[in-house]
Parts: C-alpha cells; sequence; structure tokens
C-alpha cells in the first residue's frame, strides 16, 4: 500500500478529519477529536502509527517484520508499521479499521450513534 491509499481509507471512514496538529510533517487522523492513525509524509520509506488491542499487538509484531511497537506512542496499545510492501494491503485496511473502532468504542455512545448515524 502507498501513502496515498492508506490516507484515503482514512479519510473514506465516517466523521474522520485529517489534522496536522505536530506541524506539516506529520499527518493526524482523528474521529471525534481522537487519534486513530498517523503518518509523516515526508519520510521514506513511509511509516504510519495505528491503534491496536494489545495482544492482536503481539501477535502481529511477531508475524510481520514491517509491524513494530509505535514509534514515539505507547508501545502497549499502539503499532507502526512499515509500508514497504511487506504487510498485505488487505491487513493493512483492516488494521486501520480496526484503529478506528478501537476509538469509536471508547466515545460516548451519543457521539458513537451520531457517527453511526452519519
Amino acid at each position: 500500500m502507498i501513502l496515498a491509499d492508506f490516507c484515503a481509507h482514512c479519510l473514506a471512514l465516517p466523521a474522520v478529519e485529517e489534522t496536522t496538529p505536530f506541524g506539516p510533517e506529520v499527518l493526524v487522523y482523528k474521529v471525534a477529536g481522537k487519534v486513530f492513525a498517523l503518518a509523516n509524509p515526508d519520510e521514506h520509506p513511509h511509516r504510519v502509527n495505528l491503534k491496536c488491542d494489545p495482544e492482536r499487538s503481539l501477535e502481529l509484531r511477531d508475524r510481520y517484520e514491517d509491524i513494530t511497537p509505535g514509534y514515539h506512542m505507547n508501545k502497549r496499545h499502539w503499532n507502526t508499521l512499515h509500508l514497504s510492501g511487506r504487510v498485505p494491503n488487505a491487513l493493512l485496511k483492516n488494521l486501520i479499521d480496526h484503529s478506528f473502532e478501537l476509538v469509536v468504542a471508547s466515545l460516548p455512545k451519543k457521539v458513537r450513534d451520531e457517527i453511526k448515524q452519519g
């Protein structure tokens, strides 16, 4: 997956906004003001950070060399994925969705319902 596809998939999710609170070198994807994905467009090869269930994080890190503990993030809850092409695109999309869903699940019910209604 290339970075443009990563960004497009993030933005296709409901109520997502792309922000740059750390400056133009870091794209931050939020839902209801909460971060679920980060990417650095100036870095090559590209890396992205995604939130992940801690047990699943460990399994993914064991299985894929290009999935490592979250760079500059809580290593228990975040993974860094290297967009080198060695992690299948379907899995990357699934992990973007998983990160989004984890964040949405942590939101108040009223906010979750608003996101679901679009």
